[in-house]
């Protein structure tokens, strides 16, 4: 026949006959299975509701589990060939050894996301490679009611069989295969591809009939084409095993620890059969799972990365959004993470694993070096919407200057087929190519798959090095990252954020627990400090491992599926429970800590004592409610003060508020409302300037159609729909103590809405204080203020620092940065004068020709129908500056807003202590003190600070209390420097947003 008559398509049928040759049942299995509605344990997997199974008989609803048992003997007619089993529970299922630990994973499905990846799923469970007849198989599997997503399956036995494995029909399948890809990746043109289409020309002839002979011809003529070697390659391709393990989404946590066993187990499994195999899985938490739950998989994990095929990735406790997450919390993450892999494996961990997470913060680069990662992994920038991320190899630099050289995998993929087709692309679209000749390569199956299977590991062996294709080996990926680091001086840098053009609804989706984590971040930070002050001072042990624990739960709930608010709502409602939980613990804690401090103050002068605690560094003098009145309580920095309830302001005396229902007014500012109740005006009065754009309305409420979307994304022409502005029902006007009040309550759809406008006696901040009973469906709530400030930057707090993004959309760049990410507060500002929102719980915001616009609440009925159909409570706010918001401060009110003064009524008043103290101070301005926390490894303190404002400081860092020595140290705590103190002063040297750590030994 012609070279240009044969196409690859002629020989599927061929590939199809191939493949279902390869097993043939011989026998069928028994089937009894015991069902339950959560997972048991081995020792008591006959509690549940027994059933006997057939194939198409139904098992189980969804989520439901059960452990199943397989039994049967080996028919005598199989003696000396290769037996298997053939198992699809229509699930998840673990088959596990006689003393009930993991053995291997089998999944109905590999991906409905890329078909392209393989089906089905693994179901082989090998037996005997030369049976001898009359083996009795008896097996027992745990069993989730569940696919690789969540989804549900019918929940019937779909196949139990003993049958026989024609290993050289399996092997003539994989020849097939890989040549007919590679002939399908090659031109036309190419001698290559016209010698490959007339080998598989000539075997379809040979295999007319499927028999032992030709089975052996075929694969013989085929072998030609497969020993053909490539000559001096362009690019290697580094490839490694991975199993992307979500540790929540479209199912509980409780499901990923099995997917996780399911999945460990498998890689052990093809480790035994493919020696070159090296895998690779990153997060401690899914380790740690597995060690309590699953001793004996663990160890053996153990002893494979002790042989160096097994590798630990990833320097964080899980995989976390790097948006939400507050920077003490990625430190921690970081530093858990490292610890716990040295401590368990002897493994300094030097690279970030994060191919999934949605958006990189400029923060990460220092953190990353100043805790001993080099390197970092990732891919979804693939995912952008408009704009094609123009590096696969590049240094990140941070906002402070710190660089990591960056990979993110060609193939735009952590769930490569190790195909053909896999290699071409790398080869082709690998954009720095022109600079390096490495690239990586992730194959395998995750988040239940099993990771790789046979068929990844049949086409690695036939694609080591074949002509038409780039060579690839398989190896640890911090063997690559070193390699790639020879080529260091040729690669481009990116600086600031990794914004991904995705998922930007997930700055506001599962708005709870986005509260409850940012609360936890603060409470945490106040109970370390009153945890250290209670140990030095009342010799109150330290509750580390208590503290360690709970670190580690919330840590767990920033995964990358958890905070972003993108699970099921089963994952939610877990959640947030144990949030409830560990808040109570945690306040808990910061109370007791308190109190004996309380208790030891010397307070004989005193009728009836309060004791205000300020865990910021810098004096605080703010309004606090006693039983007779308000009175200004002004607490040190880092410290304390007792004051004397008797010494409250009366109402009378706040003669300068005023509050009507056209609006609220006190020395500083006037907030104007019109007869809807909008706010018509908002007037600086010690600038004279009016802060709203002529003729528009600030603090619009708009309910927008968000159908179309999901937890991830809302629809980019949202403000183009049909939108409603809210009007408030009710309206009232009133002064609360130093406070001037307008109470606004909204009803709207099935939804309530009561909002306090505020302003405190000398201040110029306006308060929103928000409670929302939200009960919409394919809705979002926005409030915006059109400013009459002229920049074409807005500053957001993000971790340690701030970024100055573009408030045009003069590049398709800047129109796909649409929805920013700001922490405590968001800023625009002109040369002198600006204006900055600042928030308690909220992430989303939109800034554009002056509007500053925060995302409030949303309701994507995907994937929890029910997402955010609650009692909601928040406080945005709205403060005018002089100057830019570095020479405003605004760090501090945002700090302020997020950490309120804590009051203790002390039990005795013969302690010791002064009255009023402070423990630690900064003599500059724009340095913060982010934690003061017992050191991991021994007694002393560790003191974390950073540089605010983007510019360089000489600080003095003074320390009230007796100390051995100070010491400067890395993220991880590690000593780099002894440094020299002077009565109690240490000086300090910062760059720009630079982060500190600082160990005072004790």
């Amino acid at each position: 026949m012609p070279y240009e008559s044969l196409t690859v398509e002629r020989f599927h049928s061929l590939k199809d006959r191939i493949e279902q040759s390869i097993y043939q049942p011989i026998e069928s299995l028994s089937v009894q299975a015991w069902v339950t509605k959560e997972p048991v344990p081995y020792e008591e997997r006959t509690s549940g509701k027994a059933i006997t199974l057939n194939p198409g008989d139904p098992w189980g609803e969804l989520w439901d589990c059960a452990w199943f048992h397989f039994q049967g003997i080996v028919p005598a007619a199989a003696a000396g060939q290769s037996v298997v089993l053939l198992i699809d529970v229509n699930g998840e299922l673990c088959v596990v050894d006689a003393d009930g630990s993991p053995y291997q994973g089998l999944t109905n499905i590999n991906s409905e996301y890329d078909y392209a990846l393989g089906l089905p799923g693994k179901r082989v469970v090998y037996v005997a490679e030369q049976a001898k007849g009359g083996e009795r198989i008896d097996l027992w599997g745990d069993a989730g009611c569940n696919d690789l997503f969540g989804r549900y399956r019918s929940g019937k036995l779909k196949e139990a069989l003993i049958a026989v494995c024609l290993e050289e029909n399996k092997q003539l399948y994989y020849d097939l295969e890989v040549l007919m890809e590679l002939a399908d990746q090659l031109s036309n043109e190419s001698s290559r591809k016209k010698q490959i289409l007339q080998a598989l020309f000539e075997v379809s002839h040979v295999l007319m009939d499927i028999t032992p002979e030709s089975v052996g011809a075929a694969r013989h003529r085929l072998s030609v084409e497969l020993k053909k070697r490539g000559g001096d390659p362009t690019i290697r391709v580094s490839a490694i095993g991975h199993a992307h393990m979500d540790l929540a989404w479209l199912w509980p946590i409780r499901e990923t620890i099995r997917k996780g066993a399911r999945t460990f187990a498998t890689a052990l499994r093809m480790m035994e059969k493919y020696p070159d195999y090296v895998f690779g899985a990153s997060q401690p938490q899914l380790y740690e799972w597995i060690k309590q739950h699953y001793p004996a998989l663990f160890e053996s994990v153990k002893q494979r990365i002790k042989e160096g095929r097994w590798e630990v990735q990833g320097a964080m406790w899980v995989e976390p959004d790097s948006n939400v997450a507050g920077g003490e919390a990625l430190v921690r993450q970081i530093l858990y993470g490292k610890r716990y892999f040295k401590q368990e494996f002897g493994i300094d961990v030097r690279m970030l694993w994060v191919p999934d997470i949605f958006g990189y913060s400029a923060s990460l680069p220092q953190l990353l070096k100043k805790s001993g990662v080099d390197y970092m992994v990732t891919q979804k920038l693939s995912w952008n919407m408009y704009n094609d991320y123009p590096h696969h190899t590049f240094f990140w630099e941070g906002l402070d200057g710190s660089k990591v050289l960056t990979h993110l995998p060609p193939e735009d993929t952590y769930n490569s087929p190790s195909a053909p087709r896999s290699l071409v692309k790398i080869e082709k679209e690998y954009h720095d190519s022109g600079v390096s000749d490495r690239a990586l390569m992730l194959f395998g199956i995750g988040d239940g798959g099993g990771g790789p299977g046979e068929e990844h590991l049949e086409r690695l062996k036939r694609e080591k090095n074949l002509l038409g294709l780039p060579p690839v080996e398989q190896e640890p990926s911090i063997d690559f990252l070193d390699k790639l680091q020879e080529g260091a001086s040729h690669y481009k840098t990116w600086k600031g954020e990794l914004y991904l053009e995705k998922h930007q609804g997930t700055l506001t989706t599962q708005a709870r627990n986005k509260k409850f984590n940012r609360r936890l971040e603060k409470s945490l930070r106040e109970w370390e400090f009153a945890a250290s002050f209670a140990s030095r001072a009342c010799a109150v042990p330290y509750p580390k491992q208590e503290l360690e624990e709970i670190w580690k739960e919330v840590l767990l709930y920033q995964f990358h599926d958890i905070l972003p608010g993108s699970s099921i709502g089963r994952v939610y409602d877990e959640s947030l429970a144990r949030y409830e939980e560990i808040t109570k613990t945690v306040e808990k804690g910061i109370e007791v800590a308190y109190g004996e401090i309380a208790n030891n103050l010397n307070l004989s002068d005193y009728r009836d004592p309060v004791v205000y605690f300020n865990s910021l560094p810098w004096e605080r003098a703010e309004w606090v409610q006693l039983k007779k009145g308000w009175m200004k309580a002004v607490v040190p920095s880092m410290g304390y003060c007792a004051v004397e309830p008797e010494e409250v302001v009366g109402v009378t005396e706040f003669v300068q508020l005023k509050a009507s229902s056209e609006g609220i007014e006190n020395e500083e500012i006037r907030v104007v409302l019109n007869e809807a109740g909008v706010i018509v005006s908002l007037f600086d009065k010690r600038e004279g300037r009016e802060l709203l754009q002529g003729g528009r309305t600030g603090n619009n409420l708009v309910l927008f159609d968000d159908r179309g979307g999901d937890a991830w994304d809302f629809p980019g022409d949202y403000r183009e729909r049909a939108s409603i502005e809210l009007q408030p029902a009710s309206t009232q006007a009133y002064i609360d103590g130093p406070y001037a009040v307008v109470e606004q309550h909204y009803v709207f759809g099935n939804s309530e809405l009561t909002q306090r406008v505020k302003l405190s006696s000398e201040s110029r901040q306006i308060v929103f204080e928000t409670r929302v009973d939200w009960q919409e469906s394919d809705k979002m709530l926005r409030s915006s203020f059109p400013l009459a400030i002229a920049t074409d930057l807005v500053t957001s707090e993000i971790q340690f620092g701030s970024i100055k993004r573009p408030t045009h959309r003069n590049t398709s760049w800047d129109t796909a940065r649409d929805e920013i990410c700001a922490h405590h507060w968001i800023d625009v500002s002109e040369s002198r004068y600006g204006v900055t929102m600042l928030n308690d719980s909220k992430y989303g915001h939109r800034v554009e020709n002056g509007v500053l616009d925060i995302n409030l609440l949303r309701s994507p009925a995907y994937p929890d129908p029910l997402a955010d159909r609650a009692v909601h409570e928040f406080v945005y706010s709205i403060l005018p500056h002089a100057g830019s918001c570095a020479e405003a401060l605004v760090y501090k009110d945002g700090y302020e807003l997020n950490t309120p003064l804590r009051s203790v009524k002390p039990a005795s008043k013969s302690g010791t202590m002064a009255a009023s103290d402070s423990l630690y101070k900064v003599d500059h301005p724009h340095i913060m003190i982010e934690a003061v926390k017992q050191a991991e490894d021994d007694h002393s303190l560790i003191i974390r600070l950073y540089e605010t404002s983007g510019g360089q400081a000489n600080v003095n860092l003074q320390v009230a209390h007796p100390y051995l020595s100070i010491e400067e140290t890395n993220l991880m705590e590690e000593t780099i420097a002894s440094l020299e103190s002077d009565n109690g002063a240490v000086r300090l040297r910062f760059s720009a947003f630079e982060i500190k750590t600082i160990r005072i030994v004790m």
